[in-house]
Formats: structure tokens, sequence, C-alpha cells
């Protein structure tokens, strides 16, 4: 049996997603966020030092590719945030296996990094998580409640802090990918998976009944 639960937010899911918003193929295909959503910001932080393994662990060149269904999704999250004078910033999307097996060296623990050696491992690897966090309406970062793979339990999906504004912010977020049909993960408040990631995934790896990691 799969040991962790799905951290699901404490809101409901809009049960209308983005529309097609020039993206054209199945939703199973794969597509690149800055080619369908550029006014999305990215910064892939596997491709810099800036994270747990203090050097790139993605080539420099890496794209942010996500599957074109969950792609919608976010055009969707990007659009209400936009209404709200902010927008969305990528850290991290589809991870290949093996960069993943090297994070799972450096961070080996299941709450935050799915173990490499599980049928179904890292959702990241199927291209149905994102990393994700709010810039403002110039691009620049807003207080949020930790810093990109900050495994403390200040960074915990369910904020922890006093801060009103940080509390705001991560409110506004969390909201905005609920709505688009995003669960979150109950460590790491930065961490989204679609909904519907079992339309992604071989159906023999997925076990009806039993919960399934979706952690980083």
């Amino acid at each position: 049996m799969i040991r962790f639960s799905i951290a699901v937010l404490a809101f409901t899911a809009s049960s209308i997603l983005a529309q097609d918003n020039g993206i054209l193929g199945d939703d199973l295909g794969w597509v690149n966020i800055r080619d369908v959503a550029p006014t999305i910001a990215i910064e892939l932080r596997y491709a810099t030092s800036n994270n747990i393994a203090h050097r790139p662990l993605y080539p420099f060149n890496m794209q942010p590719m996500i599957r074109v269904g969950v792609a919608r999704r976010l055009i969707e999250v990007q659009a209400i945030l936009r209404r709200r004078q902010y927008g969305l910033k990528i850290w991290d999307a589809y991870r290949p296996r093996e960069l993943h097996a090297q994070l799972w060296r450096f961070v080996p623990k299941n709450d935050y990094v799915a173990n490499p050696n599980d049928a179904t491992s890292s959702m990241h690897t199927w291209g149905v998580s994102v990393d994700a966090t709010m810039v403002d309406d110039w691009g620049r970062p807003v207080s949020m409640p930790t810093d990109f793979d900050d495994f403390t339990p200040a960074a915990m999906l369910h904020y922890i802090g006093r801060d009103p504004l940080i509390r705001t912010h991560l409110y506004l977020l969390q909201s905005a990918m609920a709505r688009a049909g995003f669960y979150g993960l109950r460590t790491e408040w930065w961490h989204f998976t679609a909904s519907d990631w079992r339309r992604y995934i071989p159906a023999e790896l997925v076990k009806t009944g039993n919960a399934v990691v979706l952690s980083k």
C-alpha cells in the first residue's frame, strides 16, 4: 500500500476549466508553459544553485514542460490572479526521473520527496504537478511563508505564522489554484497537483482505493 494521502486544499475546485486559449492537441500531450502562457513567470530553481542541492540539477536550457490539460488549468489560475494585480510564477514543472532520483539523494524523506522506486514516483515526473508562487503586477516576488525547498514546519500548507500580508498572499494563491482544479501538499505550500492526475498515469500504476504519494 502506498503510504501517503493526498493533501486537499480547503476549497471547492471550479468545474469550469480554462477555455482552449490557443492550446492545440490532446490534454495528455506535452507543452512548454512559455509557449502557451507567456505572462506566467518562470524560474526553474533546479536549473540554478538556489535549491536544496546548492547546485544546478537541470541543464541550463531546461524548459518548463507540462501536460496540455494541466497547462489549461494554469492559464485559468493566471487569469484569476491577474484580476487581483498578481501573477503566477513557476519554480518547477516536469522533472525527469533521473534528476528526481538525484533530488531524492539530497532529501530522502517521503514527506517531501517521493521515493523514485515507487511505481508512480513524483507527480512532477508525469507532468501533472507544479511548484508555484506569486509575483506582483511588476513581476516582483511577494511575501510568502518561506522560500522554495524550505523543509521546516513554516512551509506547511496551512500557514502557522502571524503576518496578515503573508496569510492573504497564500490564501489568494491557494484559492486560485483550487478554483482551477489543483490539490495542495500538506508539507509544502508551493506544491500543487492537478486533481485529475489519474488521467495521465498508466492505469496499471494507479491502485484504486489506495492513497498515492503526491510529493515532490
